[in-house]
């Protein structure tokens, strides 16, 4: 009924799981205006659930859905704080509803975790910068011009641990084992950033490292790599991300 109402247009939400930056709503409107101009296209309807503050779709809301992303945070996905343990609640419903859900980077962790994976700290400490992320052959690779590497901006220093078998690891890199995942067709999770612009992680750079979250060292060996090393492949990420979200192939 209710898509009958919107006269068929596709319905998303983005799952809002960080706190915008006065940087992002200055230049973006926030973290949604990040997604939903990366995503959005034409005759669709996007909304955005503030997740950290308790907001949720309700069981009704859900259905009036096509598809959900899940941002970055600054939380840990293997933690145990109430918000957290209530967003896995939904999430563990919206997979055995065969929803689509995006997750990029704190979503992405939070999805392995809500299929059965572990989630950790990463050995290798931060990944700040451009990272080259190599694709494993896979049927859902269906381009015939897919490359077999894609450089992505990264700003993480956990990751996912171990999946369950059922799970098919899609890339990897010389930091993480698991840079993109998939589970069944509906769940597809990568641990870049495919929405972030350059402007965007310098400047989380720059606040973490004035902030003394991260050392002025690793800012720094971060803003060399972005400079030295080929420009994220945004426009082809942004292709997988709206396919995968959207029911087409990748």
């Amino acid at each position: 009924m209710e898509k009958e109402r919107m006269g068929g247009r596709k319905k998303f939400a983005v799952l809002l799981c960080a706190e915008d930056s006065d940087y992002v709503k200055k230049m973006y409107g926030g973290y949604f205006g990040v997604f939903a101009g990366m995503l959005k296209e034409e005759g669709e309807i996007w909304d955005s659930f503030a997740v950290t503050k308790g907001y949720l779709p309700s069981d009704d809301e859900i259905n009036d859905y096509d598809g959900f992303v899940i941002t970055g945070s600054c939380s840990d996905a293997f933690g145990n704080d109430l918000w957290i343990r209530r967003f896995l609640i939904l999430l563990r419903k919206l997979i055995a509803m065969k929803k689509r859900i995006l997750g990029i980077c704190f979503g992405h962790q939070i999805l392995g975790r809500a299929v059965g994976g572990r989630v950790g700290r990463s050995s290798g400490g931060w990944d700040i910068g451009t990272t080259e992320v190599y694709l494993y052959p896979s049927q859902i690779f269906a381009c015939a011009n897919m490359p077999t590497s894609l450089n992505v901006f990264q700003f993480h220093h956990d990751e996912i641990l171990e999946l369950p078998p059922q799970a098919e690891v899609l890339a990897w890199s010389n930091h993480t084992g698991v840079e993109m995942f998939r589970y069944g067709n509906n769940v597809l999770g990568i641990q870049g950033h495919p929405e972030y612009s350059k402007d965007i992680l310098l400047n989380i750079i720059d606040r973490l490292s004035d902030g003394a979250i991260i050392e002025e060292c690793v800012a720094e060996g971060a803003r060399a790599r972005m400079e030295a090393t080929r420009m994220a492949d945004r426009e082809v990420w942004r292709k997988i991300c709206i396919n995968f979200l959207k029911g087409a192939r990748l």
